[in-house]
């Protein structure tokens, strides 16, 4: 099968050599299998598109089906997966591909033919997602296929979504059991120098570029020797080397300034503009008058428009307009593509000529725009390219119409940033506009509450409150009552996702003032349900007992389904049975199946979350990562994965992968995200930290403390502390570990002065550091800072032991979890005392931590150890000391690993294991391969050839074994490993 015609090359590639060749063999790779995608970067005319041209053409010759999109600039106005339904949009054109088209109704969906009634799981982003991996992978069974996505800068959020759903769980996932992968390639490019610090585009650039099967390639300028090739085969007749000499100087390497410098040279004289745009406008300006109104209209329709289109907006007859188009392709401003539709040959090009243009000239031109994509047969899906239109031409009215409409589609194909967008844009507009001109339907507040929901859903929360705020401050004060209860408890509970407890609990409790309870209404019922959840996070749980149970009543007697599912959520906690009891448990799946079937999504996934964290609190983590799993993928079905509770629950089954130890999974999840939304910082990376922490990762702290930037959030600042105080810890800086846990402890204590349920491990994790450092001043004969430092380490263990006696509802304890991080305080605790390590605490810390946190568990067992040793209890000591090796190999936790091999060595430990000896628990599984090879005599070179490594490599291996068994030589050393039985005595040769 054929590729997808793609637009004609007309100047020759040069100086892209290692480029070419590096991306050729990302295809060759594809089309044996292996599914590949490169982020193409560089700055605007650097070449991008011609390299990508050129590497799509030569895949196109080799029988690739190339499929390309482009990214629109549209300003502030959001085109839901526009590169996308480019590509739908070329695959329909073709009936070689109907057959497929006709399998897969994501490309109704996305091309505006399917229903536009949404809801239910069909109309799920997931859905769409996965219809479009099934689409892409289903051509590239055919063929292989490489997909081409330019301008990636200026891509919708939804479109970015879809992409990161793409790369990281969708076409390049490799099957299981070794079968090939897809015939796959994604080459996606976007101007480097355009993304400043907060562009849209940089967080996912950077996830994208952990995954395994994706790579970044950076196109730099031109050297200097390229360009003047380059200059020269761009004309027919030789250059002055003069001429070629200032256009290299000021083409700076950029291919596209190179070209138009010399396309310049035509120009009469007066020399070469020093701007850009200048030297764009210079051919442009030696167009025909008619040809220059023909680019000025294509300008205002944007970098791409269809011949039909621009005939309707220019006006000129046929043949007129033909010959204006075929003079501007001529001279390489517009290029002609299959499909009856023309280009401007770099977005540069397009933007000088629009910055060009008149004021009076340019809203003319949108406005002849906008009127015809609302003329007859218009699509829902076109609705934010003419309220861009109407509002760059100043009919603000209509502006408003095409706004609400954009976010109505937005809404129906599950993308909640540009439905934000779009509504944001329409309140913009709402004061311009006449009242008698507005659209029928709400008004500004019940408009403001739109946008605020939309915030929540995708995830921008400090937004959602500031929206809220924005609804309050515009009531009047002859505001129906309902409204001003609503807008109330609406920002009642966007304050809580931002934990302002104070405030959210003063707004909820205007809300229910509002409001008469009889007789009963669903109004007042949400305005106390959301006041239950406000008064409990300030401590008025009597309060909140009362007004729930009341309720409840008036729920159950009205019907409200939802409401009911909501209350009794709340209640579990306030009533004795806390989530983390069967009883509690129980009420929170009834709370999750009335929810259910009544259809409120958020509420649902509050009782899902309810149920994840409840049985990691209970100790049991293989049952709350399966809630989570279920709370996560519900979240999927509804487009809410970005909403609070599903951040969460992403956070909380990245931190039972951690706990149990599946590191490598925890890895890959994080870089994943669980799914094609992006999650916030501390959600997204904490489980990955802390792996990366015990791996050796020195960049761990770095990007901790990069959590604690911008707006706070509590989650990343709960994740940075504790990272930064366990750095602190592991690199022996005991003030330093103190100063995050008390500076994380104070950001996270509620309004109501209750400290965060992690106050216990962050003290456990400071002890640790403060407990080594009185250990090594007691040593070193200084009693008067090992007091001072004693007195530290008893006001953090009263701080664990207050945390760990006060569990979610406030009155008993915390689980598993935080009584295992104060036995573990406890223990730490006990070494500042003077009475040196007590193995029967650490024995005890280690039982508590069996719940399933093996890390820990090992850490605790180190500590045993050393405390077993220190009481003359070798073989337990060498025994623990073994646990410890086998888990921290099985991790890969290196410093761990580092810890253990240091007190083995100082003392001395003997592996109690049949075959063992001293020294065998130092030794790693290669060093013991080493070990083998060498009592054989073999030398470096012969072990580096046996064990398929470098003879530099086996001496290294060698040096650590002399060093572990304290040998002088080699020979010495496989005397003490036949001695102490690390090696079988050969069999004597058979005669």
């Amino acid at each position: 099968m054929g590729g997808v015609p793609q637009t004609s090359l007309t100047s020759p590639l040069v100086g892209r050599e290692d480029e070419l060749a590096r991306l050729t063999g990302v295809l060759k790779r594809a089309r044996a299998g292996e599914a590949r995608a490169v982020l193409v970067a560089g700055d605007a005319g650097v070449g991008k598109t011609r390299t990508l041209d050129e590497v799509a053409a030569r895949a196109a010759g080799a029988g690739t089906t190339v499929l390309t999109g482009h990214c629109v600039d549209l300003g502030d106005v959001g085109l839901p997966y526009l590169p996308f339904t480019e590509i739908l949009g070329a695959l329909a054109a073709d009936e070689r591909f109907a057959g497929v088209l006709a399998a897969h109704p994501v490309a109704d969906r996305l091309l505006g033919g399917g229903p536009e009634d949404g809801g239910g799981a069909d109309r799920s982003r997931l859905r769409l997602f996965e219809g479009v991996a099934a689409l892409l992978t289903e051509l590239a069974e055919v063929a292989p296929l490489l997909l081409v996505l330019e301008d990636l800068h200026w891509a919708d959020q939804s479109s970015r979504d879809l992409l990161r759903f793409l790369l990281s769980r969708g076409v390049l996932q490799r099957p299981a059991g070794g079968a090939r992968g897809h015939r796959l390639a994604v080459l996606a490019s976007y101007r480097a120098d355009d993304l400043h610090r907060r562009h849209p585009l940089r967080p996912l650039l950077a996830e994208l570029v952990r995954l395994p099967a994706v790579e970044r390639l950076e196109l730099r300028p031109l050297p200097d020797a390229d360009v003047a090739q380059l200059v020269r085969a761009l004309r027919d007749r030789p250059l002055p080397d003069t001429t070629v000499h200032r256009i290299v100087e000021r083409a700076e390497g950029n291919a596209f300034y190179a070209e138009e410098l010399v396309a310049a040279t035509d120009a009469p004289a007066g020399g070469v503009p020093s701007g850009l745009a200048d030297v764009l406008l210079i051919r442009f300006e030696q167009l025909s008058e008619t040809a220059q109104q023909v680019l000025r209209t294509a300008a205002v329709a944007g970098r791409r428009v269809g011949h039909g289109l621009l005939r309707d907006a220019v006006g000129l007859p046929e043949e007129e307009l033909e010959a204006a188009l075929r003079e501007a392709v001529e001279r390489q401003l517009l290029v002609s593509a299959d499909g009856g539709t023309y280009s401007f040959r770099h977005a540069l090009a397009r933007e000088a000529v629009y910055a060009d243009l008149l004021p009076g000239e340019r809203a003319r031109l949108h406005g002849g725009f906008a009127r015809l994509l609302a003329g007859p047969g218009r699509r829902s899906d076109s609705a934010a390219e003419r309220a861009h239109h109407y509002r760059e031409s100043h009919d603000l009215p209509e502006a408003l119409a095409a706004s609400l409409e954009a976010a109505d589609h937005a809404q129906r194909v599950g993308a909640p940033a540009e439905e934000l967008r779009h509504v944001e844009t329409a309140l913009d507009l709402w004061s311009a506009v006449d009242p008698a001109a507005r659209p029928a339907g709400p008004d500004a507040v019940t408009l403001t509450l739109r946008a605020s929901a939309a915030a929540v859903h995708a995830g921008e929360l400090h937004r959602a409150v500031s929206l809220t705020r924005s609804a309050l401050a515009g009531l009047g004060q002859d505001a129906d009552l309902e409204l001003a209860a609503r807008v109330r408890y609406t920002l009642a509970g966007n304050l809580l996702s931002v934990d302002n407890q104070s405030a959210a609990y003063a707004h909820s409790s205007e809300a229910l003032g509002l409001i008469p309870a009889d007789p009963p209404s669903a109004t007042w019922l949400w305005a106390a349900a959301t006041h239950v959840t406000a008064a409990r996070q300030v401590g008025e749980n009597g309060s909140a007992r009362e007004v729930g149970r009341r309720a409840l009543a008036v729920a159950e007697e009205l019907g409200v389904t939802d409401a009911r599912a909501d209350l009794l959520i709340s209640l579990t906690s306030l009533e004795g049975a806390n989530r983390a009891t069967p009883q509690g448990r129980e009420r929170l799946f009834e709370a999750r199946e009335l929810a259910r079937r009544a259809g409120n999504a958020p509420v649902e996934l509050r009782a899902l979350f309810n149920l994840a964290i409840g049985s990691f609190e209970s100790g049991d983590p293989e049952e709350c990562l399966t809630w989570a799993s279920e709370g996560l993928d519900r979240a999927r079905r509804a487009g809410l994965l970005s909403s609070p509770y599903p951040r969460e629950m992403r956070y909380l089954r990245l931190l039972v992968r951690y706990t149990l130890g599946q590191w490598d999974e925890c890895v890959r999840e994080s870089e994943e995200e669980g799914g094609p939304l992006p999650a916030s910082g501390g959600h997204a990376l904490g489980p990955g930290l802390y792996v990366a922490l015990a791996r050796g990762d020195e960049a761990a702290a770095d990007r901790a403390r990069a959590l604690l930037e911008g707006p706070f959030d509590w989650m990343a600042r709960l994740v940075g502390g504790i990272v930064l105080t366990d750095a602190a810890a592991l690199r022996g800086d005991a003030e330093g570990a103190v100063r995050s846990m008390r500076s994380t402890v104070e950001a996270l204590t509620d309004d109501v002065g209750t400290p965060p349920l992690a106050t216990v491990r962050l003290a456990a994790l400071a002890l640790s550091a403060v407990a080594d450092t009185v250990v090594e001043l007691r040593r070193a004969g200084d009693e008067t800072g090992a007091a001072r430092w004693a007195g530290t380490a008893a006001t953090l263990v009263e701080q664990a032991r207050s945390s760990a006696g006060y569990g979610e509802d406030g009155t008993a304890p915390q689980g598993p979890e935080g009584q295992a991080w104060l036995a573990r305080a406890e223990a730490e605790w006990g070494r500042t005392t003077g009475s040196g390590p007590d193995p029967g605490a650490w024995e005890k810390a280690v039982a508590a931590f069996t719940f399933g946190d093996v890390y820990e568990r090992a850490r605790c067992r180190l500590r045993w150890a050393e405390a077993l040793l220190a009481a003359d209890r070798r073989a337990e000591a060498a025994a623990e000391a073994e646990a410890v090796r086998r888990d921290a190999d099985r991790l890969g936790a290196r410093l761990l690993r580092e810890r253990l091999d240091d007190l083995v060595r100082r003392g001395r430990l003997t592996d109690p294991a049949p075959g063992g000896g001293e020294g065998a628990a130092l030794l790693t599984a290669r060093e013991r391969d080493v070990l083998r090879l060498l009592a054989l005599g073999h030398s470096n070179r012969r072990i580096g050839e046996e064990l398929f490594i470098s003879a530099k490599t086996a001496s290294v291996h060698v040096s650590n074994i002399l060093g572990k068994l304290h040998a002088a030589s080699r020979t010495e050393a496989v005397a003490v490993a036949y001695r102490q039985g690390l090696v079988a005595a050969e069999p004597a040769p058979s005669d």
